[in-house]
């Protein structure tokens, strides 16, 4: 039986696909561009838990708890939005996590890709990296944003 990404080509012959992967951002200033251009196309996503969050996120980040939340992205628009207080992202829109380190960052890209976005992105640098270079971050009582 076929897989989904083990198509048949003319031939007959089966050739493997690579599965859709996550892109991803390795230095700060790459995020660091979008903060400072933001775009309605381009969402980015905290998945610390709420605690960590509200000690310091990076800004325009919104808070997807993968930990406590895993199957947040594979829920639908009404549920998630009852559920974490916010809409959820379209899966027409760039998505891109961040954690502390880039463990969870890589397990949210991966069920992202898994709940049918395309367009997923991955700062593997994550928080550690972001203050340690000076990027600018904001608290709760600025501009929060919480799933």
């Amino acid at each position: 039986m076929r897989g989904l990404h083990d198509p048949v080509k003319s031939d007959g012959i089966h050739s493997q696909l690579p599965a859709p992967s996550a892109m991803t951002f390795k230095i700060c200033r790459q995020v660091k561009s979008m903060v400072d251009s933001p775009s309605e196309n381009r969402i980015l996503i905290d998945v610390r838990e709420p605690s960590e969050f509200k000690a310091g996120f990076i800004p325009s980040a919104i808070n997807i708890p993968i930990s406590s939340q895993p199957d947040a992205l594979f829920l639908p628009e009404d549920e998630f939005e009852d559920r974490l207080g916010l809409p959820k992202p379209s899966k027409d829109k760039e998505v891109v996590f961040y954690c502390k380190a880039g463990v969870r960052s890589s397990s949210a890209a991966a069920f992202a890709l898994q709940g049918g976005y395309h367009k997923v992105g991955e700062y593997r640098g994550s928080w550690l990296d972001w203050t340690k270079q000076g990027g600018e971050t904001k608290q709760e009582a600025d501009d929060y944003q919480r799933a």
